[in-house]
This record gives structure tokens, C-alpha cells and sequence, in this order.
């Protein structure tokens, strides 16, 4: 990953990121752009296109827009708002438990709102508990692609994650491991174009396989993922090799009487086994091996020589 733009600067002090929105962001280790910009979506919700109210199946996530046809604050059985939203089709009731008063003035009668949830039976016909709110403006369209919805906490909204995970995007580069010939090579999409096509879904991109997370830019992730993980093995296994180890020459006499006192001779596997970790222990380095068998295949003979080299 390229630092240009600030990649690595901190998101606490950005425009409206104080110390306790940052504080809250630390929570899902969100501590800086590039962290951002790597907070993958968990899901998506298809905001580009409305279901009428009587067509909305009860327990399945619909977007409906309508007239808001009366607001009030109940108190019974508990402080709650309810407002009642109609279209040509039909009318459904959003309800909320926990509001805000900038909510309410949202929900002013007359205005077109936008609602998106699970709908349900209610005592007064279906309705929507808690769902995702928008006051529609003259002229305003629906979203072209599918929204993202991240991994979060408590006091950190969607609509804050995806502010500033748009900014990230915007004020940074993301440099590719990989060369354009090598993803070509692969079937795989640029890593930079990986990432923004998960936040930003193009308009005709496969819901399912967005969802199912095999859409190619998902492939290109894990490819990188697991690419990481090897180069982190790789340069592990180098460091303790480097350490050197004191070299333990082979011990024919001791090896051959052993196998003399076997009522069984050695497997092909067993014998090459046992000269790959021979030339191991030989080595002026240290043995970083994983001796791995079935019940019953010989691994404790193959370990008995080795003992006897050591």
C-alpha cells in the first residue's frame, strides 16, 4: 500500500472524528485510512429499487416509499414513535423505540419518505420496527448499486462508516503486489479495483455473489489474504533458518544395527522419510519439519532413527 495521501495518518482529528467517535471506531480497530479502506462490507441491502406496501412479503427486507400520513409520540405501552406511511398500494405503520428528534421532524405529514426493513404484522397491520429512514427530496432518484452494510458498534451508524470510508477511498492509492501480467495470468482483478468494487458495487454486479463472497473482487481478497499469510510463513522460516544449529552427521553403525533387529524392512515412503530428515539433521541449520502419518504407518521407527543420528 502506497502513503500517499496519508494512508497511515491517524482518523482521529479528520473533520468531525473527535475523541469519542474515534474512540468508538478504535473498537472495531479502525484506527487509521488504511484500516478503513480494508473495512470490508459484512452484506449488502438493495436500495435500487421500492416494492409497493401490499406487494411487501412479511419477513423478507423491502424498500418502500410513501407519504407520511400522520407522526405522533405514544407512551403506551412504552415511549415510542409511530408514524404511518402510505402509497397508491397501501399503508404499513414504522415504528421506533429509540428515536431522535431529528427523526421526527423527518417524519413531518405530507413529506415522502423512504423506508427500508422487515416487514411485519402488527396490531394496526403490517409494519416496520426500527427501520432505515430517508426523507426524499424533488427529484431524487434511487441509488444505482447495492449498499453496503459494515461490521460496526454502538455509536457508530452506517451512514457515519460509509462517510468516512468514502473519504479514505477517495484520498488514498493502493499499490498492487501483484503485476497487471500476473493478474491477468490469474483471472484476477486488480487489488485497488478489488476494493472499490466492494464498497461500491457496480449497478449490474451479482447480488449472490457478492453475497456468497465469490464475486471475483471477493477472489482477489483472498488471494491476497492468503498470499500475506505465506510470505509471513516464508519469512519466518527464513529467519530460523538463519540462526544456524550444530550439524549432526549420520550414524550408519547405529542405524544399520537397529534395522537389523527389525522383524519388518522399511516402506519406500519410511525410507525416504527417513534421508530427508537425515540430510535435516545434517544441515547447519535447524530442522523445520512435520513428520505426518496415518495410524499405523511407521512414524514411530522413522522417529527412532532419527533419535539415533541425534
Amino acid at each position: 500500500m502506497s502513503e500517499a495521501g496519508g494512508l497511515r495518518a491517524p482518523v482521529r482529528g479528520w473533520p468531525g472524528v473527535g475523541s469519542q467517535l474515534a474512540g468508538q471506531l478504535a473498537k472495531i480497530d479502525l484506527h487509521r485510512q488504511e484500516d478503513l479502506v480494508l473495512h470490508l462490507p459484512l452484506r449488502y441491502e438493495d436500495e435500487t429499487r421500492l416494492t409497493p406496501i401490499a406487494v411487501a412479503r412479511p419477513g423478507f427486507p423491502a424498500q418502500v416509499e410513501g407519504e407520511v400520513v400522520s407522526c405522533e409520540v405514544t407512551l403506551r405501552p412504552r415511549r415510542q414513535l409511530l408514524a404511518r406511511v402510505s402509497d397508491a398500494s397501501g399503508a404499513l405503520v414504522a415504528r421506533w423505540l429509540n428515536f431522535y428528534p431529528s427523526q421526527q421532524k423527518q417524519l413531518a405529514v405530507g413529506r415522502r419518505v423512504r423506508l427500508f426493513g422487515e416487514v411485519r404484522g402488527g396490531f394496526f397491520g403490517d409494519e416496520m420496527v426500527h427501520p432505515r429512514l430517508h426523507a426524499v427530496e424533488p427529484g431524487e432518484g434511487l441509488p444505482e448499486a447495492l449498499t453496503p452494510v459494515y461490521p460496526t458498534t454502538a455509536g457508530v451508524g452506517q451512514a457515519t462508516l460509509r462517510k468516512l470510508i468514502d473519504r479514505a477511498l477517495q484520498s488514498v492509492e493502493l499499490d498492487d503486489p501483484l503485476s497487471p501480467e500476473v493478474c491477468m495470468r490469474l483471472g484476477l482483478p486488480r487489488f485497488a479495483d478489488a476494493v472499490r468494487a466492494l464498497h461500491h458495487p457496480a449497478p449490474d454486479a451479482d447480488p449472490a455473489s457478492l453475497e456468497n463472497r465469490d464475486h471475483p473482487a471477493w477472489r482477489r481478497i483472498k488471494f491476497e489474504e492468503l498470499l500475506v499469510q505465506q510470505l509471513s510463513l516464508r519469512r519466518a522460516y527464513n529467519a530460523r533458518r538463519a540462526k544456524g544449529a550444530a550439524s549432526l552427521p549420520a550414524r550408519s553403525t547405529l542405524t544399520r544395527a537397529l534395522l537389523e533387529q527389525l522383524p519388518f524392512g522399511l516402506t519406500r515412503a519410511q525410507q525416504r522419510a527417513v534421508g530427508e530428515i537425515a540430510a535435516d539433521l545434517a544441515a547447519a541449520h535447524p530442522m523445520q519439519r512435520l513428520l505426518q502419518g496415518d495410524v499405523g504407518s511407521g512414524k514411530t521407527i522413522v522417529a527412532a532413527l532419527a533419535m539415533l543420528q541425534a
